[in-house]
């Protein structure tokens, strides 16, 4: 069965975000206002085969664990569709 998973990955809260500040720091430049935090992440769209939709959890867990996010400064969500 072939299934979709929509994955972001975003710095930790407590993390500054350099690139989130210089957006916040430059909107004013573009009139404008109402603007005050910006976070800055990436999403990942990955298209997996898997028995279960449990089986397909598992392995983007793992590919999230393991090699898309860096637990130390980011987090991750992330939901899967069937295909």
């Amino acid at each position: 069965m072939k299934f979709i998973a929509e994955i972001d990955i975003m710095p930790h809260r407590e993390l500054l975000d350099p690139q989130g500040k210089a957006v916040v720091n430059n909107v004013k430049h573009l009139d404008l206002s109402g603007i005050h935090d910006v976070r800055i992440g990436r999403h990942v769209t990955m298209t997996l085969e898997a028995a279960t939709e449990a089986e397909a959890r598992e392995k983007v867990d793992t590919a999230c664990r393991k090699l898309l996010a860096n637990l130390i400064m980011e987090t991750y969500t992330y939901s899967i569709q069937s295909h």
